[in-house]
């Protein structure tokens, strides 16, 4: 059975190619939301939520700007050579800013540091939400601000960007790591959590 044409429309009179591809991304991205099941995306997000995960804040620097944002999707994908990903919410301004910049840090946080996970999550507990004067920094060598403490902190070139649902998926090769001996703070059903010594 031959899977149903899918019909995109867009306007193109006087729009540039940047402009018509985002039409084009916005309306697959409503045709892929129609065709999912609710209860299934419920089990799936609540399952999720379920998995004890690091507690990351991703940092950026450079021509577009500094940027941050805490994220729990981070993962190794190789040691040879040194390689991992990040998954970013597409309408998080930091996204486009890693795209532009190519360039991204991932700075596992540390068990005292969950004011800094809140802060870049938008929800500070006081204080501005993603400002920067929420912790003491380091300039790695890269020129992204690195977090003091961390448990430990990874600085990436930009390796190969994907779209995928509605996060962009970008995998980076580690350029410089510094760890430390802390315990890291985690996150399971939607709370935060440690290790038990």
């Amino acid at each position: 059975m031959m899977a149903p044409t899918t019909v995109l429309e867009y306007k193109h009179e006087n729009a540039s190619a940047q402009d018509v591809a985002q039409q084009i991304e916005q309306q697959i991205a409503q045709q892929v939301a129609q065709q999912i099941d609710p209860q299934l995306r419920t089990r799936f997000v609540e399952a999720m939520g379920l998995n004890a995960t690091s507690v990351n804040v991703i940092t950026t620097a450079g021509k577009s700007g500094r940027f941050g944002l805490t994220v729990s999707a981070f993962n190794s994908v190789s040691a040879d050579p040194p390689t991992l990903l990040v998954c970013i919410n597409r309408r998080s301004p930091a996204c486009g800013a890693i795209l532009r910049n190519e360039k991204f840090a991932v700075n596992i946080l540390n068990r005292a540091q969950r004011h800094i996970s809140d802060t870049f999550a938008g929800r500070p507990t006081c204080g501005e939400a993603f400002d920067f004067s929420c912790c003491e920094w380091a300039d790695g060598i890269t020129g992204i601000p690195v977090i003091k403490d961390a448990v430990a902190s990874f600085e990436c070139q930009v390796e190969a960007v994907h779209d995928i649902g509605s996060h962009t998926v970008f995998i980076g090769r580690a350029v410089a790591v510094e760890k430390s001996d802390q315990q890291p703070l985690m996150y399971s059903r939607r709370g935060y959590s440690h290790l038990s010594p």
